[in-house]
């Protein structure tokens, strides 16, 4: 699905009284999505210890 498709769709899914502000909240969201889900597939995470160590860092 090319990404005006994927974006076609997440727009027609939203109620008629959505607002812009909220539809690009929305596309936001489903490309954050997308991208940890790829960094997933491609072995580009950490465990959650190793995010308890970073964030004791902090």
């Amino acid at each position: 699905m090319t990404a005006p498709q994927q974006a076609r769709k997440i727009i027609d899914s939203l109620p008629e009284d959505t607002s812009y502000d909220e539809i690009l909240k929305e596309l936001a969201f489903d490309r954050m999505i997308q991208r940890g889900l790829k960094d997933s597939e491609d072995n580009k995470t950490i465990s959650n210890q190793e995010m308890k160590n970073r964030i004791k860092q902090w």
